[in-house]
């Protein structure tokens, strides 16, 4: 099988498993406790107004009839519009999305940068204290809570030295939007301005998201570097005179990359779906907000909308992490 084949296989399978997704989220949002209608007319609202707005929005029909519906407004691209803001909820989500993707990308930039690299070093000193630190590091960032670690930082950086802006995504004017991610956006526009207080901003919630899964890829880089070094074709590389950076960078790294790229793309998903805590403690505008509010309405289709966005981002990451493997290592074949 080519690499077009399986890919074209995979995004085969992405209708089923989006399917399943979406019929799993839709059963579970309608029998919680709770009505919607309800809760958008109000305490003082008559019985009369409650069913106006239960005909309006669908809520009086059978639940299989729902799903059907709003199944084929999906297949036109529409995902409905939101109870709580009245607004079509891709518009809610093109305003909100931009910035936790932003947040989440650089967060997963910094655990890439620093934390391959401190495996690395933590394997080719194994035992040393350079390893001993690494190895508390990673356990530190591994256990450490993210919302005390954020506010850890707010206090420290923000209150007690001054030396990073507070909660929020920028304090001047935003950037003129192209894509809703303000670095972006100033960099393309040429507003050098927006670009360094928007950057300066991203930080510290950047960080703190970064450090629990930095921690990860350092452990499972250094894991699958000691496993790979014990190889023969190691063994046989030092003893036909190769320098040991040689060794390491050609041989023993792209061995071990691979379960480093399976966290990558795993920890990649997670943190776009799970970035709550960081984006209320940082007052940072993304997609927490949106979700949190409609969870707590019983916003459905708002609540569809957003697992519809990062049920599909989660799958496509996981393609392109299969698909690197075979950039990795030239022996797998799809």
């Amino acid at each position: 099988m080519n690499l077009f084949t399986f890919i074209s296989r995979r995004v085969l399978f992405l209708i089923p498993t989006l399917l399943g997704v979406l019929a799993i989220t839709f059963i579970v949002s309608h029998i919680i406790p709770g009505d919607a209608a309800q809760l958008l007319a109000g305490p003082r609202a008559t019985e009369d107004i409650i069913q106006k707005i239960r005909h309006e929005y669908g809520l009086d029909r059978p639940l299989y009839v729902q799903f059907a519906v709003y199944l084929g407004q999906i297949a036109q691209g529409d995902f409905g519009q939101s109870i709580r803001t009245r607004r079509p909820v891709m518009a809610d989500i093109g305003d909100f999305f931009p910035a936790t993707f932003e947040l989440t990308t650089t967060a997963m930039l910094l655990a890439v940068i620093f934390g391959i690299p401190l495996g690395i070093l933590s394997a080719m000193y194994r035992g040393k204290w350079l390893d001993n630190a690494s190895r508390i590091f990673s356990v530190t960032g591994v256990s450490m809570p993210i919302f005390w670690l954020g506010l850890l930082m707010l206090f420290a950086f923000y209150l007690k030295l001054s030396i990073l802006p507070g909660p929020g995504r920028i304090t001047g004017n935003p950037p003129a939007s192209i894509t809703g991610c303000y670095l972006f956006d100033s960099l393309v526009t040429g507003n050098w301005r927006a670009f360094s207080d928007a950057a300066m901003h991203l930080i510290m919630p950047a960080s703190a998201l970064a450090f629990a899964v930095l921690a990860r890829v350092a452990r499972m880089t250094r894991s699958s570097m000691l496993e790979t070094l014990s190889q023969d074709f190691v063994q046989t590389a030092r003893a036909q005179g190769l320098s040991e950076k040689y060794v390491v960078w050609k041989h023993v790294l792209r061995n071990a990359l691979i379960p480093t790229v399976t966290v990558v793309g795993l920890s990649y998903g997670e943190l776009l779906g799970g970035a709550v805590a960081t984006e209320l403690i940082f007052a940072w505008p993304g997609m927490a907000h949106y979700v949190v509010s409609s969870m707590s309405s019983i916003d459905f289709p708002a609540v569809m909308g957003v697992t519809i966005v990062i049920a599909t981002i989660y799958i496509v990451v996981n393609l392109l992490v299969d698909v690197v493997y075979a950039f990795i290592d030239p022996r797998i074949r799809y």
